[in-house]
């Protein structure tokens, strides 16, 4: 059998390797600028502190003695109200940093910044998940950022080792909805038209999941529409991920169902940036 010359057989294992090395510095050098444009935007940083916490310094105490919270999965016990939102608040940190990130890059296309982004000799999928794990990285600051404001509030949660073990959870529910923010921003032509996302995107997935209330309590009332709304909804899944990993437990369920929706999104994103199939194609014919 004819064998390949020396000088051909290292040519595949060489380009695999540049399109790694190359890869590395685009996750570098994305995670960069995000990470600097953060720190110049402490206002951003702020507002993302902010809510979460209004939330729990304001709605979960005057709601504590309203909602009992029943010994239920991944709970041995009766927890205050305001332990149990703290999952729900550490998603709406990630939600709104994954939509966040999707303002950035409906604003990096209209200032064209994007088109030099995609013409990088690197495959769209590699600069689009690169982007989307730089993007995470934020997330996951700000949501340990909220763990401290917790601490100061001195709630009873599962510090050690639960601090460490929600940290894959979180970042896996991040990436989902940081891919659901890259989805979103295909279709969004202009910043203008953010506010729209705020209202059929972020609310109906924060409020249509267990993040302030149980979801029995809705099945329990009679709501049986909003309740099956929000059994699809994936943001869901993403909280009792978070909920159980802070507790050492696994939810397959929700694992699942957070890494399928993962693939879905960064799919259909990656599709949409693609000028040859995509939305983006579509958008430039109609203009």
């Amino acid at each position: 059998m004819a064998t390949k010359p020396e000088w051909q057989q290292g040519v595949p294992a060489r380009r695999s390797g540049s399109i790694v090395s190359h890869a590395l510095q685009a996750l570098l050098a994305l995670s960069s600028r995000e990470t600097i444009k953060f720190l110049h935007q402490r206002g951003r940083l702020l507002s993302a502190l902010v809510r979460p916490s209004l939330w729990l310094l304001i709605f979960a105490a005057g709601f504590r003695d309203v909602f009992g919270v029943s010994v239920i999965p991944p709970y041995s016990t009766y927890i205050e109200y305001q332990v149990y939102v703290v999952p729900g608040l550490l998603g709406i940190v990630l939600l709104f940093n994954g939509m966040q990130s999707s303002l950035a890059m409906v604003y990096d296309r209209e200032m064209g910044l994007m088109r030099l982004l995609l013409t990088a000799p690197l495959p769209r999928s590699v600069l689009l998940t690169c982007k989307l794990l730089a993007g995470t990285f934020l997330s996951i600051l700000q949501a340990y950022a909220f763990f401290a404001i917790c601490a100061l509030f001195r709630l009873d949660l599962p510090w050690w080792p639960g601090l460490l073990l929600v940290l894959p959870a979180m970042f896996l529910t991040g990436l989902m909805l940081g891919a659901l923010g890259l989805l979103v921003s295909v279709y969004i032509k202009q910043i203008e038209n953010f506010a729209g996302a705020m209202n059929f995107v972020i609310f109906p997935m924060f409020f249509l999941s267990p993040a302030l209330y149980p979801l029995w309590k809705l099945q329990e009332s009679g709501a049986t529409v909003v309740y099956q709304l929000a059994r699809f909804n994936p943001f869901t899944y993403g909280i009792d991920l978070i909920r159980y990993a802070m507790y050492g437990q696994m939810n397959w369920l929700a694992c699942g169902v957070v890494a399928a929706s993962l693939i879905v999104f960064l799919g259909l994103a990656i599709w949409g940036y693609d000028p040859q199939r995509g939305a983006v194609r579509h958008k430039r014919q109609g203009s």
